[in-house]
């Protein structure tokens, strides 16, 4: 992921968003708490413009955004389907539109259960299992919506 953050504050984002208290953060990186609350606001406002910036580059007009858990929701203007963009430590900035998919049948069925599985791990939500990924990211996503 580039959004033009360095690595360690990446860290410090990915470690926030997992509920670790700036203190926590600050005494596992051997800094102040102000350096980690200082490069918090400058990752959190690139987080925010990054998901703006794909959400105007993919016509999707925003309903909410969540730069904490880097989440933006929204809804498609061409397509007229519910999407979300959101920030994946492992899979960078992702768009992910609302659809009925012939999963089965689909070349990315492997990355789209890695994607969800690994996301869903990244925020700590429980999916129940399923060999589905329209379902799970049925799941998934509403589970967000709640969150955000």
């Amino acid at each position: 992921m580039n959004l033009f953050i360095n690595e360690k504050q990446f860290e410090f984002w990915k470690l926030r968003r997992a509920r670790i208290s700036n203190t926590a953060i600050a005494t596992n990186f051997g800094i102040s708490r102000q350096a980690v609350s200082k490069a918090l606001l400058t990752i959190g406002s690139k987080i925010e413009t990054a998901l703006r910036e794909m959400a105007r580059a993919n016509k999707i007009a925003i309903v909410k955004i969540n730069p904490q858990l880097g989440v933006l929701l929204g809804r498609s203007v061409p397509l007229d389907v519910d999407a979300i963009i959101f920030v994946s430590g492992s899979h960078g900035l992702q768009v992910w539109y609302e659809h009925d998919g012939d999963c089965g049948a689909c070349e990315e069925y492997a990355e789209c259960i890695k994607l969800l599985w690994d996301y869903a791990e990244e925020l700590d939500i429980t999916l129940n299992r399923t060999a589905d990924p329209t379902k799970m990211a049925e799941e998934l996503f509403s589970k967000l919506k709640e969150m955000v």
